[in-house]
C-alpha cells in the first residue's frame, strides 16, 4: 500500500475499532525500525516527529529519510508532525511532504485556537494533508513543548464546536492522560471519548500512551482512539538498550557500531511491533 493519507488509516481504525500506533521517531535508526515493525506486523503505522526533531535533523534531511525507506513499502504508513504550535514550522513540514500536522495551540484562547486551526487546516487541504487539533494542553513536556501544570478542560459543548467548526480530522481532548511516565495510575475520563465520538464522528487521538495498560488501552480504543501516540517508551527503549549495549562493549574492549546499531534496532522493533500486538492492528495492512 505505502504511504497514504493520516485520515485513511485514522477513518479505518475508528470504523473496525482497533488503535494504530503513532511512535515519536528521533532518528533515522528509530524510524528504520518502527517502519520495519510495521511491515513486520502488517500494520499500519504513523511515524511521528516533534519540532525538536525537525529543527535538530532537519525537514529536507528527515524527509528524504522517510522516502528512502517507504519507497516500495507494501504496509499503510503516515508521517504526521507531532504537538507544533509554531505556524512556520507547519508551513515547512506540510510543504516538504508530511501527511498531517497537529497544531497545539492550546496555550491559546479556545476562540483565537480555533481561528488559527481553521486557517492550518485550509493550509494543510492544498496539499493534500490533514490536521489534528487540540485545544485543552495534555499534561507533561514532551520534547520542550507543554507544562506540568493539570491541563483545564474545556466543557463537552465547547470542545464538540471546536471539532465541528474547524474542520480537523483527529482530535486530542485532556482526559487525564499525560505525557512521559506517570507518577501514579491515571483516573481517565473515558465516558469524554465516547460522547466526543457520537457527537461528531471524528477519531480521537490518545497521547500519553507510555504507561497505560492493556485494558485502558482497549477500552479507550473501542471507544474510539483510532491514534494511540507513543513517545516516552521509544527514548526509554532507545537509550537504554544503547547504554546496555555499550557497558558490554566496555566490559569485553569490543567496539563495533555495526554490531551497536543492529542491537538497539532490533529492540526498538520489538517495541513497536508490541504496541502494533496491543492495539489491535497486527495484520490490518490492507
Amino acid at each position: 500500500m505505502g504511504v497514504v493519507s493520516l485520515k485513511e488509516i485514522v477513518d479505518r481504525a475508528m470504523r473496525d475499532r482497533y488503535g494504530v500506533p503513532a511512535i515519536n521517531v528521533v532518528n533515522d535508526l528509530t524510524m528504520e525500525s518502527v517502519l520495519a515493525a510495521a511491515v513486520e506486523r502488517r500494520s499500519p503505522i504513523i511515524v511521528q516527529t516533534s519540532v525538536k526533531t525537525v529543527l535538530s535533523i532537519g525537514s529536507e534531511v528527515l524527509y528524504a529519510m522517510w522516502r528512502a525507506m517507504t519507497a516500495g513499502i507494501e504496509v499503510p504508513v503516515s508521517l504526521h508532525l507531532d504537538h507544533c504550535p509554531d505556524r512556520a514550522v507547519i508551513t515547512e513540514c506540510l510543504a516538504r511532504g508530511w501527511n498531517s500536522v497537529l497544531f497545539d495551540a492550546s496555550t491559546l484562547p479556545v476562540e483565537e485556537n480555533l481561528r488559527q486551526t481553521v486557517e492550518v487546516v485550509a493550509e494543510a487541504r492544498r496539499y493534500g494533508a490533514h490536521v489534528e487539533g487540540e485545544i485543552e494542553a495534555i499534561t507533561g513536556v514532551e520534547d520542550g513543548i507543554g507544562s506540568d501544570e493539570a491541563a483545564h478542560r474545556q466543557t463537552l459543548d465547547v470542545s464538540i464546536h471546536f471539532i465541528q467548526t474547524s474542520g480537523v480530522d483527529v482530535f486530542a481532548p485532556s482526559i487525564g492522560n499525560a505525557h512521559g511516565v506517570y507518577s501514579a495510575a491515571p483516573h481517565l475520563d473515558d465516558k469524554r471519548v465516547s460522547d466526543l465520538v457520537a457527537a461528531t464522528g471524528v477519531p480521537i487521538a490518545l497521547h500519553g500512551g507510555t504507561g497505560l495498560t492493556d485494558a485502558q488501552f482497549s477500552d479507550l480504543i473501542a471507544r474510539g482512539c483510532a491514534k494511540v501516540n507513543v513517545s516516552t517508551a521509544l527514548k526509554i527503549t532507545y537509550m537504554t538498550s544503547n547504554l546496555a549495549f555499550l557497558r558490554e562493549a566496555e566490559t569485553k574492549n569490543k567496539w563495533d557500531p555495526p554490531s551497536l546499531f543492529r542491537h538497539v534496532t532490533a529492540d526498538v522493533t520489538a517495541l513497536a511491533a508490541g504496541y502494533a500486538d496491543r492495539f489491535g492492528s497486527t495484520g490490518r495492512a490492507w
